[in-house]
């Protein structure tokens, strides 16, 4: 659904959903990565570590996605003020 035909209501809740999702997001693929990077650093067999390390970069794009879409809903919000 395209956020120009939605209330304002809707935008909001929608913000801090997305704003609670990311946040949740970016501290789970943290922990991951510093876990990862403890393991690569501490441990003698490094296979699972090294693949592993992987995931949170990836995933990392998902973060820059959510915030671009609150950016967006935000000044949608804005300009209907």
């Amino acid at each position: 659904m395209d956020s120009k035909t939605e209330t304002k209501e809707s935008l909001k809740s929608k913000i801090d959903k997305l704003k609670i999702v990311t946040g949740m997001l970016s501290a789970v693929l943290l922990i991951l990565f510093v876990i990862c990077v403890y393991g690569l650093l501490t441990k003698d067999d490094n296979d699972v570590f090294l693949g592993l390390i992987v995931v949170p970069i990836a995933l990392s794009s998902i973060l820059f996605v959510n915030v671009k879409s609150m950016k967006k809903m935000k000044s949608e919000l804005e300009s209907r003020r």
